[in-house]
This record gives C-alpha cells, structure tokens and sequence, in this order.
C-alpha cells in the first residue's frame, strides 16, 4: 500500500497515514533459522519430560 515513488507523499506520510511505523514497513518478516527450529524442538521437548527444570537445568541438559 506504501508507494515509494509517490510525487506527494513521503514514506514517512504515508505510513503515518496507514497508521503503520516506518520499522515495520522497512523491515521484512524473516523466518526462523533451520538451526533454531531444531534447537526450539528439543527444548519443547525437554520441558513436555521435565517441567520443572529451570534455564539452568535446561542449558546443561541440552549441551
């Protein structure tokens, strides 16, 4: 909806317009890495085995 080449309207206006801020028009949704898919699986699973561990618990567990 943000045309950067409008003749009349900055960025800056035309975000403030669609009520959206300019870091989120310029900044792109990325994904998750792979790497951190897989080390958020483990933890998932590790917390569903032993909920009580706490981050300490879990950091030795996972290394």
């Amino acid at each position: 909806m943000v045309d950067r080449s409008h003749p009349g309207l900055s960025v800056v206006r035309q975000c403030a317009l669609l009520s959206i801020s300019r870091s989120h028009y310029y900044g792109p949704v990325r994904g998750e890495s792979a790497e951190n898919l897989a080390l958020m699986r483990l933890i998932d699973a590790q917390f569903l085995e032993t909920p009580w561990y706490g981050s300490r618990q879990m950091t030795v567990r996972l290394r």
